[in-house]
């Protein structure tokens, strides 16, 4: 299959409208619509949903880029700081608008479970583990839209496939079929939500249990698709066994695990 997408939607005002950035907000709008059907059915007020989203887009997006930042390119932004957090790139003879091309989900999880720690703390409705568990839905259906994402942008390519069977990312100038790895994550992702979903009904009260099937699924995921994926960089020079992506997930795997066990004994002592 050949693969030769425009990144570009349309433009407004001389900027581009990205396929990736569309992805980004049928993600985050999908989520507020599973949320407030959760709510919904928990008699949980309304009134705390629009925050909730203030606090994920904007915790989402930080440690997604704080993560790409430190964990894969940071020779490259220690050297050129204002472009962290500023969607630009330095081209020599000076700044372009590029927008964010760099996020990592190791660094969104991180930035989720702080932000939403802090959200906890001011509007106290609700325990922290009890708000994790119930936004694995919408992190899981949401993933597989920023995968897509990253299909159209040819980017987060899969190594070469050696058969006729791939994808040619044509944009990337390449003649040879590659593993669609963006495919093959947005597939799992897209599992994972709907094996949460039927968790959900059962063991919504079982606090921990969601979050750490999430974990240790999602994450069991990307180890998996790390072996068709070509490197990102990162710190696996001086780890050469695995991937950056592979090192990085391995904890998650175990965490969610442990918050399995965990819940389940919570549940067996209460019995």
């Amino acid at each position: 299959m050949n693969w030769s997408p425009d990144p570009t939607l349309f433009e407004i005002f001389g900027l581009g409208i990205h396929t990736y950035s569309l992805m980004f907000v049928i993600a985050f709008s999908l989520g507020y619509y599973l949320m407030k059907g959760m709510f919904k059915t928990e008699k949980v007020a309304f009134k705390y949903l629009e925050p909730l989203l203030f606090y994920m887009v904007f915790s989402t997006l930080i440690g997604a880029r704080l993560g790409h930042v430190f964990f894969y390119d940071w020779d490259y932004f220690s050297q050129h700081p204002l472009e962290i957090l500023l969607p630009i790139k330095d081209m020599g003879t000076g700044y372009k608008f590029i927008g964010f091309r760099g996020l990592a989900s190791h660094g969104a999880v991180i930035g989720i479970l702080f932000g939403i720690y802090l959200f906890q703390k001011k509007y106290n409705f609700k325990s922290w583990l009890w708000i994790l568990d119930r936004l694995t839905l919408p992190v899981a259906i949401g993933g597989m839209f920023v995968r897509i994402g990253n299909f159209f942008n040819s980017e987060i390519v899969g190594k070469y496939t050696g058969t006729d069977f791939g994808v040619v990312f044509l944009n990337n100038r390449e003649t040879l079929p590659r593993h669609p790895a963006q495919l093959y994550e947005a597939l799992g992702y897209f599992i994972l939500f709907w094996i949460l979903r039927q968790l959900y009904s059962r063991y919504k009260d079982r606090e921990g249990m969601l979050l750490g099937v999430f974990f240790a699924g999602l994450f069991s995921l990307r180890f998996l698709v790390e072996y068709v994926k070509e490197s990102q960089g990162g710190f696996e020079t001086l780890l050469p066994l695995l991937s950056t992506g592979q090192w990085l997930s391995i904890p998650c795997i175990i965490g969610g695990l442990v918050l399995v066990w965990y819940a389940n004994k919570r549940a067996t002592a209460k019995a």
